[in-house]
């Protein structure tokens, strides 16, 4: 490899490592639990929609999964101090996993709309990838854990739906500023 690749590699592992602690801080405010619902309330997906409409689809995915195996791992990084492998057998075990092709739609999504991608097919796609594709993984996997009826899961899960519209908005509005501030850093720019 040439010096330069080896800058460039490292200028992505930052901004994986950068955004896989981000989605770490953003649960420091803790969890809420809505209407008995065994899955938390947390300001970490807002982070998930971030890492894939800043980093991209591979690199945003790569993000949150460096996050879930260091929570794999036994870090307490999901909100409320969680962590290890108890995680995975608990409710909110598809959401997390979720978490991971949920940032890479949303790179997707955001990659396909060129260099400058606007705020609409930005919140189309923090709300597809970070609500959809998390909630496909997540409500069917709470309802099996949980042993709940699909039905059930999902009327629970939608108590979420408000709040994560809004983060899905935040998340576009962020996303299309660091993206007119920092054009280097866009997708595809240090490959």
């Amino acid at each position: 490899m040439t010096e330069k690749q080896n800058t460039l590699g490292a200028a992505t592992l930052a901004r994986v490592a950068a955004f896989a602690a981000l989605i770490a801080a953003l649960g420091l405010p803790g969890s809420l639990n809505l209407f008995g619902n065994a899955v938390p309330l947390t300001f970490q997906t807002l982070g998930v929609m971030l890492a894939g409409a800043i980093l991209g689809s591979r690199r945003g995915a790569l993000a949150v999964l460096v996050l879930v195996l260091l929570v794999a791992a036994g870090l307490p990084l999901l909100a409320g101090g969680r962590g290890g492998l108890g995680v995975f057998a608990g409710p909110s075990v598809g959401f997390l996993l979720g978490w991971i092709p949920g940032a890479f739609v949303t790179g997707w999504i955001v990659e396909r709309g060129g260099k400058a991608p606007g705020i609409a097919r930005l919140i189309l796609a923090c709300a597809a990838g970070g609500i959809g594709v998390v909630y496909l993984f997540g409500i069917p996997a709470q309802a099996l854990v949980a042993g709940l009826p699909l039905g059930k899961a999902a009327l629970l899960s939608s108590a979420f739906l408000p709040g994560d519209l809004l983060k899905a908005v935040v998340a576009a509005f962020v996303a299309h500023g660091v993206r007119r501030a920092y054009p280097a850093a866009a997708p595809g720019r240090d490959r």
